[in-house]
């Protein structure tokens, strides 16, 4: 039976610690071990941590004298604890689906080379009220882990909100641990580094987590952190290239792949700012300028030409008349900004 260390961060969350182990727990059809590590809670999680590994020999407790910050607790279980075939990490407020271990296992058992399996998660705010989701496997892709790298490179966005994620641990400890200079968008550049060593694989069908979508981030306005999210994005694909191209096959071509789609991004958030008319809400000099220094080519990419022909028009006769609103080209671009806000907020 193959072995799954689970690593569980949590700040401030012991009053969702318990549902969070109890989907741990249940998972069938594989040897689990949870490390939950409490980050100096300022509430009373350390004391539910000790409760919950007290009532279960599977459950072992970590408690920080001081915070010691996210980046360095999941270094902390990763690398430093782990010891299984396989880990996981899975923040204290987040859930597993059942049999989800067992079919990442089952996957990574039958294929040697594959090292990192996810699935599609599914978003909830409250467990007591958890949204209802498919239950039956339909299946598995497995991509080359090259493959995989440039078809996030073709797009720039990150597919993985983080515990539907199952890793080989061999490979967990050979790529390293989650890089402190890159707090915000670490899991991204991880997955990069994971894909340049192994193959990836997809569950299809049942989703493999339950992701915590809470209210505060649901009320999160779309026009806070556009231009941060991407900035954030950038570093972690110059970040990658720079100490991992040798591992990637036509490693400059796919960086500038990857610059070319945040530029087309930047530049389309523009566009949607004068089909609204509320230029005065969004960072529009701030974006110009992100998509020409991450793209020199930014002027020749289809954005570009759209937000000239916007300008031309100007904001008020845009929001007024619609006049792009039927474009196959709106239509792309729409279909990729309902796919990052989908990441970004869970709806």
């Amino acid at each position: 039976m193959s072995r799954v260390a689970v690593v569980v961060p949590c700040f401030n969350y012991g009053h969702l610690l318990g549902g969070c182990l109890d989907s741990i727990l249940s998972q069938d059809g594989v040897d689990v071990r949870v490390l939950v590590i409490d980050d100096a809670s300022t509430d009373d999680s350390a004391e539910t941590v000790r409760r919950l590994a007290a009532g279960d020999r599977r459950v072992e407790a970590s408690l920080h004298a001081t915070n010691r910050g996210h980046i360095d607790t999941y270094n902390e279980g990763l690398l430093d604890w782990a010891d299984g075939d396989y880990c996981v990490l899975l923040s204290a407020d987040d859930l597993l689906t059942p049999g989800a271990l067992g079919r990442a296992a089952r996957i990574m058992d039958q294929r040697p080379a594959v090292g990192m399996v996810y699935g599609r998660p599914v978003y909830f705010q409250d467990h007591r009220d958890l949204p209802r989701f498919p239950t039956t496997h339909r299946g598995t892709t497995v991509w080359s882990g090259q493959t995989w790298i440039a078809d996030r490179c073709r797009t720039a966005y990150n597919v993985i909100s983080s515990p539907e994620v199952v890793v080989r641990t061999d490979v967990q400890q050979k790529v390293g641990g989650y890089r402190k200079e890159l707090p915000h968008a670490g899991d991204l550049e991880m997955w990069l580094r994971i894909a340049a060593v192994a193959d990836v694989a997809y569950v299809r069908g049942v989703p493999q987590a339950l992701y915590r979508v809470h209210a505060a981030s649901m009320q999160h306005s779309r026009y806070q952190g556009v231009l941060t999210d991407l900035v954030q994005r950038r570093d972690v694909f110059d970040a990658f290239f720079e100490l991992h191209a040798d591992e990637v096959r036509d490693s400059a071509r796919l960086h500038a792949m990857a610059n070319r789609a945040l530029a087309g991004q930047a530049l389309w958030e523009v566009c949607r700012s004068y089909d609204r008319d509320d230029l005065d809400l969004v960072p529009v000099d701030e974006l110009v300028e992100f998509a020409a220094r991450t793209c020199p080519q930014q002027g020749e990419l289809p954005e570009a030409a759209m937000l000239r022909r916007r300008q031309l028009l100007g904001p008020a006769v845009c929001h007024r008349t619609q006049l792009f609103a039927g474009t196959a080209a709106w239509r792309r671009a729409q279909r990729r900004w309902r796919h990052e806000r989908w990441k970004r907020r869970g709806v």
